[in-house]
């Protein structure tokens, strides 16, 4: 018989056997190989640790933990840490016993649990999702596990207030829409988030120095957090108020901006060296031109000096500004977690961005659905990530695009999505419907009309396909078909009309353009008969 009880000190050996069974001997944190580290894990009053014991003969063949205390931002939070099941004891269900134990023990002290779950885990997830868990995000290759990374799902389910003090209507770019509403849906909320085409970024400012944080600034530091304390947009697990000693005790550090000698912004993170991630988790500025310097020049100590693979920052899902700006910066949006941050007397969902530092090697995964289907979710967000600037440079490079500013290109080239066809492919066919535009990246394409056998044209890489159509509305006025592979941004006349009427000067740069790029298309087309 199987019983499933609170951790005792007596309990420290078994618990160590049950990892070291588990993750191995090489595993990347050793501390809970060590019988202080658990003993602290158990007497600590941020801590339930539960084990699972044959009652037959006495031996510990589970456990699970829950941290109760994750951070600043995680007033009644807790993460459901590592379950462990001995390899002897699996498919009996402890699991499960652990689970539903955690969940009861626990449940009345919390507003929200969250759960990272291992992609090559498919029990525990399935076992998360059995106990009313739901998935809102993918955390690609974000810990180390022997020698390589593996990627996490991200669970969380809401207990007793939870729901109530969640602020309704969150703003968020479109960008983070669907994976909004996906994850919203899974935890059984109303969609109630309010898409705002028009946030800009915050703006890049220079001739700001950099240091890190000492205890001579901390107080000039503290004055100016005290001062923005109600319009925190970035939020993570510690708090420059947590004391500089504490900060520091637990491996936190700040970049400080001054400008002529004065303190007028600081970038707060956890530094962590054996999984080479660093988290963001308070920003404070006194200039918006600040903001982004700091998270630049963060990110470059990260590739230059930290050697880090992963970055990952909590954006308040009612500041799109920022949102906007983590975008700009390469970060992807890799979950929506309702309800987690608690301001006052709210909670605000937050929306997690990540910036992978190293290729995208996901390796193997046994995820099963709907995990499978967040995490795909977050993927063709970085596939699209990776394509980006390939598409804001063929962007800047047409005809058709000539004129416009940069933040206006890059917002086109944003809007773009990616696609591909083999040789021969036809791409569309004359009277079809207008709905989409494509920017060649590679490969060539031919143009044909009804009653000619020969083609009456040819659209290379960095030149458009079907924007005449698209631009002026009605059907296809000829067939395109691919010579070769063809690779294509494709940007729809939803999407477009849309930033055209967000963003009027665009539409003005479209249409002379177009007239433009038509007469050089017919002089082409003309010049082509003339040789034939």
């Amino acid at each position: 018989m199987i019983t499933v009880r609170e951790a005792r000190e007596s309990d420290v050996q078994g618990i160590i056997e049950i990892y070291l069974a588990t993750y191995g001997p090489d595993y990347v944190y050793p501390q809970y190989y060590e019988e202080f580290e658990i003993k602290k894990l158990i007497f600590s009053d941020e801590t339930l640790m539960l084990v699972a014991e044959d009652s037959e003969n006495g031996r510990i063949v589970g456990t699970a933990s829950v941290i109760l205390e994750v951070g600043a931002y995680t007033d009644l939070v807790g993460e459901f840490g590592r379950l462990a099941v001995h390899p002897d004891y699996r498919r009996r269900g402890i699991g499960t016993l652990l689970l539903e134990q955690r969940l009861s023990s626990v449940k009345d002290r919390l507003h929200v649990g969250v759960i990272e779950a291992r992609v090559l885990h498919p029990f525990t997830q399935a076992i998360a999702l059995k106990q009313g868990f739901a998935p809102v995000g993918f955390l690609p290759l974000k810990y180390v596990f022997g020698q390589e990374r593996e990627s996490m799902g991200l669970l969380v389910q809401l207990f007793g207030r939870g729901r109530e003090l969640r602020r309704n209507n969150p703003r968020i770019v479109p960008e983070i829409y669907r994976l909004a509403g996906t994850s919203l849906e899974a935890c059984r909320l109303a969609v109630d988030v309010i898409v705002d085409e028009e946030s800009t970024p915050y703006p890049f400012g220079h001739g700001f120095s950099l240091s890190e944080l000492t205890t001579e600034g901390y107080s000039r530091l503290m004055r100016i957090e005290r001062g923005r304390v109600r319009n925190r947009e970035i939020f993570g697990p510690m708090r420059l108020q947590y004391g500089y000693f504490k900060l520091i005790s637990h491996h936190s550090k700040y970049l400080v901006a001054r400008e002529g000698g004065h303190i007028v912004g600081a970038v707060g993170f956890t530094l962590e060296r054996l999984d080479r991630v660093v988290r963001v988790f308070e920003l404070i500025s006194l200039r918006d031109e600040v903001i982004r310097f700091l998270l630049s020049k963060l990110e470059e100590r990260c590739r230059e000096e930290w050697d880090i693979s992963y970055m990952e920052l909590d954006v308040s899902a009612h500041a799109p500004r920022m949102q906007r700006t983590a975008l700009q910066l390469g970060f992807v949006p890799v979950a929506y977690v309702p309800a987690l941050a608690f301001v006052d007397v709210e909670r605000l969902d937050l929306v997690k961005f990540a910036k992978l530092l190293v290729p995208l090697e996901l390796g193997p995964m046994m995820l099963i659905p709907p995990l499978s289907d967040m995490a795909e979710l977050v993927l063709a967000a970085f596939r699209h990530r990776e394509v980006l600037p390939r598409l804001g440079k063929a962007v800047d490079r047409v005809g058709l695009f000539s004129g416009l500013e940069e933040e206006q290109l890059t917002r086109l080239a944003a809007a773009c999505q990616h696609t591909a066809f083999a040789e021969g492919t036809e791409i569309f066919r004359q009277g079809d419907p207008s709905e989409e535009m494509y920017l060649l990246l590679e490969g060539e394409v031919t143009i044909h009309i009804a009653g000619r056998e020969e083609p009456i044209g040819t659209v290379r890489a960095g030149e458009c396909l079907g924007e005449i159509s698209v631009l002026t509305g009605g059907e296809r006025s000829a067939t395109a078909r691919a010579v070769t592979a063809v690779e294509a941004g494709v940007l729809t006349r939803r999407d477009l009309m849309s930033l055209v009427r967000l963003r009027p000067g665009i539409g003005v740069v479209l249409y002379r353009n177009l007239a433009r790029g038509l007469g050089e298309k017919l002089r082409r087309a003309d010049l082509g008969m003339l040789l034939k």
